[in-house]
């Protein structure tokens, strides 16, 4: 059934939960199975894009007149945003000194 003029239908927040843990799971999984450093760092990723759904959600369901959620959201992006920087900078870094993005080398790196 559509909803009528003026009013909204919204998707139940359990969509949004199973959507959010379906994301977190995907990018746990390439955290853990992969080797490549890059493949790594796009698991950790999605990872805190599945945080972020389950931010704006449990927002929207909770508090949608405060904008405390959203704001919370550009400071978790903004985060992440310096998280990827510093990652691929240290991959870059491995990948020149080592030839190779493969995570069980990166004990070279210390020392």
């Amino acid at each position: 059934m559509l909803a009528s003029r003026g009013e909204e239908k919204m998707v139940p927040l359990s969509w949004y939960l199973v959507f959010s843990a379906a994301l977190f799971s995907l990018g746990l999984f390439g955290v853990l199975a992969r080797r490549n450093a890059v493949a790594i760092l796009l698991g950790i990723e999605l990872m805190v894009n599945a945080v972020n759904v389950n931010l704006v959600a449990f927002w929207r369901y909770l508090a949608p007149t405060r904008m405390g959620g959203q704001v919370f959201v550009v400071v978790v992006f903004a985060v992440a945003a310096a998280e990827a920087a510093v990652g691929l900078a240290l991959i870059i870094s491995f990948a020149r000194l080592g030839r190779s993005v493969d995570a069980d080398q990166a004990d070279l790196l210390h020392g």
